[in-house]
């Protein structure tokens, strides 16, 4: 079953109004910034919203950063390609709220100021540690701004009916993805720039509620064309798939069963237990999320601010199902793979399939495929501000203000430096994400959990835990795992070796995993163990100092 979009039919009528929606949305951000950037006035506006938000407020902006287009655009397509499998991706995303809630939220937004080294270097020399954690940081923040980018692309491409052979504007399908990754990198750079933490929030609120509804009417449009019959939905699915079965049971993507090679199909099991682990683990270090817990006033705003999220991120992640076996039942794969190889346009390419039979005929598919494609970049425009945020915060806050200046520089220097390193982290990321456009997005968020689990984890861990935890094992902790994750990707799958990695034409893989946290986290944790263990440096005083204010709060702001 294939799917003609309408910008393919020439209606200039349907393009137009994506594109008036979209710029609409843009609009309405722009001014919610501009508005905040009136409101920002000192160094705790810029990074923490001068900690003003209530729980609520804190736990949408959390799903609006969290629900990001790894979860909308390339969860969808990998349940619609994969199935089950594609599925296993929401769980670990949901679990991983768990891990931070019962381990590091409270204790964090206690503990610290900014960023997450204000809690790692509390009782340790400032300029060894917040420079690892500043590395580690950008590191992370990279990996996942690829991955919204890469949706970005993607979603254009869809939008404005480009596909290899044709061009809009004398842009082709390449043309046009990189002309888009371009202008959502400066986007990104504006939003944090000019709204800082109160912009950058008021806009993933924003894009939170618009995600939810757009991802309840789907559900609720797939639903209604089968009756609200579930098993329906997953026969059609299964049939129109050409898999049939298999895609209702896993091993379509992970732990494949290769007949006669028992070693790739060991590989493929081990793969799946390391994805898993990596997206169980990933979240409590990803910094983005990290500092979201400095942007309430209280311990307890914390608390339901992470209950609030778990809520709205686990009721989103179950609508996923309805989204990618509705868009494998009505769009089909061959149509979802000649849009998007990775399938990051499935679900809206399902909204506009939703539209033609439900709001009537191809004005009606433009239209819901505009709304829909309109919330997918607010998801994607949100969440890369909050990316950019938190590195350009760990630059500023960490590496320049005290370990440049040594805690010397003013509020207005950090800030204005803040301002200079979110425009190239911005730089870095539009480059990077040019050469990362073969891969799935959520693919690509599942390598960013892989190195904030095997990196910051281990340090956040044993620093809030570890009475005996120095200087020393921070280092490397946060070096040693974040090296073992980036080095193995380099020579994994993903990036060389395979038709669908970064670089295709070349091979230099040698490590069979295409997710590294298996090996990379403990890994991670042993380096901090070891580097511990062979310093002398201890200041059981100051862990003293750090376990009462992480469990009261006092003296921490």
């Amino acid at each position: 079953m294939t799917t003609v979009l309408a910008a393919e039919a020439g209606d200039s009528t349907a393009r137009n109004l994506t594109l008036t929606l979209f710029l609409v949305f843009v609009a309405v951000t722009l001014a919610i910034t501009v508005w905040a950037s009136r409101q920002t006035k000192t160094a705790t506006d810029f990074y923490a919203g001068g900690r003003s938000f209530s729980g609520f407020q804190n736990g949408m902006a959390i799903g609006g950063d969290y629900m990001s287009a790894a979860s909308f655009l390339g969860i969808a397509g990998l349940i619609a390609l994969y199935g089950y499998d594609g599925f296993l991706y929401s769980i670990g995303f949901l679990v991983a709220w768990l891990v931070a809630l019962l381990l590091v939220a409270e204790l964090l937004r206690n503990s610290g100021r900014y960023t997450m080294a204000d809690v790692l270097a509390f009782r340790m020399r400032q300029r060894p540690v917040r420079t690892a954690a500043a590395a580690s940081t950008i590191t992370v923040s990279i990996f996942y701004l690829l991955a919204q980018m890469v949706g970005a692309g993607a979603l254009v491409a869809l939008l404005l009916g480009i596909k290899p052979g044709t061009t809009f504007l004398g842009l082709d399908a390449d043309a046009a993805k990189i002309a888009t990754i371009i202008m959502v990198g400066a986007l990104m750079v504006t939003y944090v720039t000019v709204g800082g933490m109160k912009g950058t929030t008021y806009v993933q609120i924003v894009k939170a509620f618009l995600l939810m509804g757009g991802a309840v009417v789907m559900t609720l449009l797939v639903l209604a064309k089968y009756k609200f019959n579930l098993s329906d939905l997953l026969g059609d699915a299964a049939d129109v798939s050409g898999k049939g079965a298999a895609l209702l049971g896993p091993g379509l993507r992970y732990g494949v069963e290769t007949p006669g090679d028992a070693l790739t199909t060991f590989y493929s099991k081990l793969d799946l237990l390391s994805l898993g682990v990596a997206l169980v683990l990933g979240t409590a270090g990803l910094p983005h999320i990290l500092i979201r817990f400095y942007t309430v006033p209280t311990a307890k705003a914390a608390r339901k601010s992470v209950l609030w999220a778990i809520g709205i991120i686990g009721t989103f992640y179950l609508l996923t199902l309805a989204l990618g076996f509705g868009a494998a039942a009505l769009v089909g794969s061959e149509a979802i793979t000649a849009q998007d190889r990775a399938g990051n346009t499935a679900a809206p390419q399902l909204a506009e399939v939703l539209g033609v039979d439900f709001l009537g005929g191809e004005l009606g598919g433009a239209t819901l495929l505009a709304v829909i494609a309109a919330v997918a970049f607010a998801t994607i425009l949100a969440v890369v501000a909050g990316l950019t945020l938190a590195s350009s915060s760990s630059l500023a806050h960490d590496f320049y203000a005290n370990v440049i200046k040594n805690g010397t520089a003013s509020e207005r220097q950090e800030v204005a430096v803040a301002r200079i390193s979110a425009l190239v982290i911005g730089a870095i990321s539009i480059v990077l994400s040019i050469f990362a456009q073969n891969l799935n997005v959520a693919f690509l968020v599942a390598l960013a959990f892989a190195v904030a689990a095997s990196g910051n984890l281990p340090a956040i861990l044993y620093s809030l835990f570890w009475r005996r935890f120095n200087t020393n094992g921070a280092v490397w902790a946060i070096y040693g795992g974040l090296f073992a994750a980036v080095f193995l990707v380099f020579f994994s799958p993903v990036v060389s070796g395979s038709p669908t990695a970064m670089f295709p034409d070349q091979d230099w893989q040698w490590f069979p995993l295409s997710n590294p946290g298996l090996l990379s986290i403990p890994f991670g944790f042993l380096c901090g163990w070891f580097g511990t263990v062979i310093s002398k440096e201890r200041d059981d005083q100051r862990y003293a100092e750090l376990e009462v204010r992480s469990l009261t709060g006092a003296g921490a702001h």
